[in-house]
This record gives C-alpha cells, structure tokens and sequence, in this order.
C-alpha cells in the first residue's frame, strides 16, 4: 500500500521543514557541476511542495541557502542566485493556481538585488493565496536569527517598550523571522546526514526528526508519505509521560 493510503488525515503535521542536502553528491555521483545539482533540486522542491498540499500540510519551510553558504565558491554561489531568481520568477503563475503563498525568512538583505526584488515581487503576487505557505530559508542561519532577536529585545528594553521581567518563551518567539508561524512538527533532511545545520534551532525544540538516506534530486512525493507516516507513528510526549498522555484522551 502507498504511504500517502496510510497517512491518518486527522494527524497530518500542520508544518514540515525540510534541509535539502545532496545536490552537489547527487551530480558528482554522474560525473557533473554542482549546480547541475541545484537545477535537478528544483523539481524535488515542487514534488515536495505538491505533496504537502495534498495532505492539507499548511505551512512547509525549505532550508534554501545557509549564512554558510556564502562561503562556498563564488561561481557556484553567483549560479544558485541566478537559479534561485530564474525559478521563482517563473513560478509564480503555477503558485497561484495551486494557492500557494511564498514567504521568506534570512537575512534579505544580503542577497543580491536583483534577487531581493524577484523575492518581494513573487511575495506580493502570491499574498493572498492560502491553501498552504512555502517558507524560503534564504542566506537564514539560527544563531544569525536569535542573535538578531536578542538585539532588538535589548534595544526595546533600552527604548522601555518592554522590561526584563516580560521575556518569556513566547516574547523571544515573537522577535524571531518566525514569528507569524507555527513551529515545525516534522524536520526532514536529505542525504543522509543527522544533524541540524543551524537550522530553526529554537523553532524544533519539540519537533520530530526524520533523516533519509535519499539525496534531495532524488526525494518525490512517496518519500515525503514515508515521512509523514513515520512521524505518526511516534509519541509526542513533550515532557510528559505515555501515562499522562492516555489520560489526556
């Protein structure tokens, strides 16, 4: 039976977020340029973007392009902001007629301008749409974001908008890229690498994590079923005990 049959609707993740890992290894593996990679990458990202829409996932979160990243060659980094324009410019029609709205999260000002601007047009465009929320993690690390956000709470408490005593969980929420969504139920990565990669550090606290062995040209909607059924099948006890949850019932 396809895992997509098997998935409980009731208890499909309201966010997914993705670390797609495995461009560069996936087009070394056939003797090509990394970016030839990141080009077959694309079709991965509207397989999973289709998937999720089809179980009434509303919000998934891809991890595009790290503060790391910046750091990788020039030529390869040039070619993924020019791939990164060329794609979203070009989608926007396919974005509204699915009623996707794109959202960014990253320090936007440290893409090109050419690319910031696609960006805020394809933002625009796609604003109103709401059967699910693609969230583009773009030049976005976590320790950039929550050091962003310990600044801007320190100058509110400088300003007096807020006093020491008011931080909570839900006020350093608030002053992170993520404030207007829900935090992830399930982080997926690709490639077969277990770790975070600075990635919604705050954000997966309580998130279930699922890691494949699939490099990200390869990963279709079945392995994104395969996810969402794994993730049923855990407890989420979120510090409490199996007992306590049956009680809750």
């Amino acid at each position: 039976m396809p895992f997509k049959d098997k998935i409980i609707k009731e208890k499909v993740p309201q966010h997914i977020a993705i670390i797609m890992d495995g461009n560069g290894r996936w087009a070394q593996q056939k003797g090509e340029h990394r970016i030839y990679g990141h080009t077959a990458g694309v079709e991965s990202v509207r397989e999973a973007l289709t998937a999720a829409a089809e179980i009434k996932v509303k919000y998934l979160t891809l991890y595009a392009f790290s503060t790391e990243n910046w750091n990788r060659p020039k030529e390869e980094v040039d070619a993924l902001m020019d791939l990164l324009v060329k794609t979203i410019t070009s989608e926007v029609d396919s974005l509204n007629k699915k009623g996707v709205r794109l959202e960014v999260i990253g320090d936007m000002d440290s893409l090109p301008p050419g690319c910031k601007q696609a960006l805020e047009e394809s933002k625009k465009a796609t604003a109103n749409n709401t059967n699910i929320t693609l969230i583009l993690a773009l030049s976005y690390s976590s320790r950039w974001e929550i050091t962003n956000a310990i600044k801007k709470i320190a100058t509110d408490i400088e300003e007096k908008k807020i006093a020491p005593k008011e931080i909570n969980d839900a006020l350093v929420s608030s002053y992170l890229n993520t404030a207007n969504f829900p935090d992830p139920e399930l982080l997926i990565r690709t490639s077969g690498e277990c770790r975070i990669s600075n990635f919604l550090l705050w954000q997966v606290a309580y998130s279930e994590l699922y890691f494949t062995e699939v490099l990200w040209p390869d990963f279709k909607k079945e392995n994104l079923y395969e996810a969402v059924y794994q993730f049923q099948s855990r407890e989420r006890r979120f510090g409490k005990t199996s007992e306590q949850l049956l009680e809750n019932e």
